[in-house]
C-alpha cells in the first residue's frame, strides 16, 4: 500500500547545557557578534551617522525694486549711473542719467509661486557716447519654509564689459541658492533679513559696489545669477538709447540642512537592521550546525510526544 504525506511540521529540539561549558562561552560570543558586526559594519561603512541631508524646494522671490546701475561711456574712466536710492542719486550729480525701466514678474506654472523676473531697462545715450560696459545690480527677498523658515535679502550682480561699443545687452539666467554650511532643519533663519545695500546712508562708501559685494560674500547663504552668455549686440543708431534686458528665473533649489535627532536615529537603524537581518541568518546557520552535529556537547531534548505508527 502507498503512502504520501499530507502534512509536516519542523520538530523542535532544545539543547542543555550547564553554565560553565564550552557551549556556553559560544553562545555568548555568537550573541556579542550577531548584535556588536552590525554596528561595525554599518559605523565603518562611513555614513552610519547621517551630519547632512538634502531636500528640493522652489524659493519664494519677490524683486525688491531696488537697483543700482552703472554704464562706462568711453575708455578713459567716463561714466553714467542710476539707482533707486536717493541719496546716491543726488551725490552722482552730473553722472546722474534716468533710464526708462520696465519690470515684470511671472507665474508660468500658475503654483502661487512667481518663476521668472523680466527687468528691462532702455539708457539715453547723448551724441559722441558709447556703452563700453554695464553693472546692474538687482535685490530681492528670498524666502524657504519647506524645512526651517528662511527669510534673507538677496541680490543679482549682472557684469559685462566689451572694447567694442555695444547697442544691447540681454543676459538669461538663474538666480541660485549658495550655501557654505547646511541649514537647521527646523525653526526660524533670519539673521541675513536685512537690506543688502544701506540705501538711508548719505555716505558715498555705502553705495560702493566692490564693499557691497565683498560683504555680500562673507555671508553663509547668498544668491548669485548664473548666466553662462550673456548677448551684447552692436551697432547702436544715431540717437537710440543703450538697452539692458535681463530673465532671471527662480529654479527649484536642492537645500542642504542638519537632519534633526529622530532623522538621524531612524537612517542609522535602517542601515543597522539591514546588515543585522544578514547576520542573524549567518549564525544560525552556524549554530544549528555546531549543536546538530555535537560540535560542542550538549543535550538534546525533543519537544513534545513522539507518536508511533
Amino acid at each position: 500500500m502507498a503512502f504520501y504525506e499530507v502534512y509536516s511540521h519542523p520538530a523542535l529540539v532544545r539543547y542543555r547545557t550547564s553554565v560553565c561549558t564550552k557551549a556556553t562561552l559560544f553562545l555568548l560570543v555568537v550573541l556579542c557578534l550577531t548584535y556588536i558586526t552590525p554596528l561595525l559594519v554599518a559605523y565603518r561603512s562611513q555614513g552610519f551617522w547621517l551630519k547632512r541631508s538634502t531636500y528640493e524646494e522652489q524659493p519664494v522671490v519677490r524683486f525688491q525694486y531696488e537697483a543700482v546701475f552703472i554704464a562706462a561711456t568711453s575708455t578713459q574712466g567716463d561714466y553714467v549711473a542710476w539707482s533707486t536710492f536717493p541719496h546716491l542719486n543726488n551725490m552722482l550729480a552730473s553722472n546722474l542719467r534716468i533710464p526708462a525701466v520696465s519690470v515684470r514678474e511671472e507665474d508660468q506654472n500658475q503654483d502661487g509661486k512667481l518663476d521668472l523676473l523680466v527687468f528691462k531697462l532702455q539708457l539715453p545715450v547723448k551724441p559722441g557716447e558709447q556703452v563700453y560696459s554695464v553693472q546692474l545690480l538687482l535685490t530681492f527677498s528670498y524666502q524657504l519654509f519647506r524645512m526651517s523658515t528662511v527669510v534673507m535679502q538677496s541680490l543679482a550682480y549682472v557684469q559685462h564689459s566689451s572694447p567694442v561699443a555695444g547697442a544691447k545687452l540681454f543676459v538669461s539666467g538663474d538666480l541660485r541658492l549658495q550655501q557654505r554650511t547646511p541649514l537647521p532643519h527646523r525653526g526660524l533663519y533670519n539673521i541675513y533679513n536685512v537690506s543688502v545695500i544701506d540705501g538711508s546712508s548719505p555716505f558715498v562708501s555705502a553705495y560702493d559696489l566692490g564693499s557691497i559685494v565683498r560683504s555680500y560674500q562673507e555671508r553663509n547663504l547668498t544668491t548669485v545669477l548664473s548666466c553662462p552668455i550673456p548677448v551684447w549686440t552692436v551697432g547702436r543708431a544715431a540717437g537710440s538709447p543703450f538697452e539692458l534686458n535681463a530673465e532671471i528665473r527662480y529654479p527649484v533649489e536642492v537645500i542642504s540642512y542638519r537632519p534633526g535627532f529622530w532623522e538621524t536615529i531612524k537612517f542609522a537603524w535602517i542601515q543597522y537592521i539591514s546588515i543585522l537581518l544578514i547576520i542573524l541568518w549567518v549564525f544560525e546557520h552556524i549554530q544549528r550546525f555546531v549543536f546538530q552535529n555535537q560540535v560542542l556537547t550538549t543535550i538534546p531534548m525533543p519537544v513534545g510526544k513522539p507518536h508511533l505508527l
